[in-house]
């Protein structure tokens, strides 16, 4: 059931948004590097890596510059249209076409990048990995903001590693063992009301009732 509304909301999603993505195209065809479309390798289902697609808000060179794969606050990398498609997410909707192919859901854990993922632990990579990753999901509602949480740190990265990493592991087990539509649905549900209201902690504090995990989790 969960792969037919995969499909199906996949494909209405891309056909109904062609008029508003097709503009979306033509701005990045013509400012930054000119490019489109970014693609990059992420850690799948079934441990088997795979390419999510989004629309390329930063400079091509980025994983090799600057933080890698550490995206901060008012980053230079970024390119100024990325600035605003980041923020209101539309640069996640091209992988609506990852979701159509099957290598990815509507709602999943958020994949990471290969280097990241060596990071989780083999617990964590074990269950995690048994589910399609999402566009959306517990730790993506959560995390939404990543930069605010790196703000001000002196070693990002670092922070990233030890701290926010294993936070996000912790909400990606949770849901992987306690995923069914209705929980889906509610996902879907706060995703597009953060994206409408970036300040609302309303997602925050259900995803806490839910999973159980406390303050020192999120």
């Amino acid at each position: 059931m969960k792969r037919f509304l995969d499909i199906f909301c996949a494909a209405a999603g891309l056909i109904l948004l062609i008029p508003f993505l097709s503009p979306v195209a033509i701005l990045l065809r013509v400012t930054g590097e000119g490019k489109v479309f970014y693609s990059q390798e992420r850690m799948g289902f079934g441990l088997k890596p795979f390419f999510i697609l989004k629309f390329a808000t930063m400079l091509e060179q980025s994983p090799q510059i600057g933080n890698g794969d550490i995206t901060l606050r008012d980053d230079p990398r970024v390119l100024p249209v990325g600035r605003f498609l980041r923020k209101t997410k539309i640069n996640e909707l091209p992988q609506l076409w990852n979701v159509l192919i099957g290598e990815m859901s509507l709602v999943g854990p958020r994949p990471l990048t290969l280097a990241q993922f060596e990071k989780y632990s083999d617990e964590a990579a074990a269950v995690i990995t048994k589910v399609k990753p999402g566009i959306t999901g517990i730790s993506a509602l959560v995390f939404r903001d990543e930069e605010r949480f790196l703000l001000g740190r002196e070693h990002p990265r670092k922070y990233y590693s030890e701290v926010l990493l294993p936070r996000k592991a912790s909400l990606e087990i949770w849901y992987s063992k306690n995923r069914t539509l209705l929980l889906d649905s509610v996902v879907i549900f706060m995703t597009a009301l953060v994206v409408l209201r970036p300040s609302s902690r309303i997602a925050n504090k259900w995803v806490k009732k839910v999973s159980g995990l406390g303050d020192e989790d999120l």
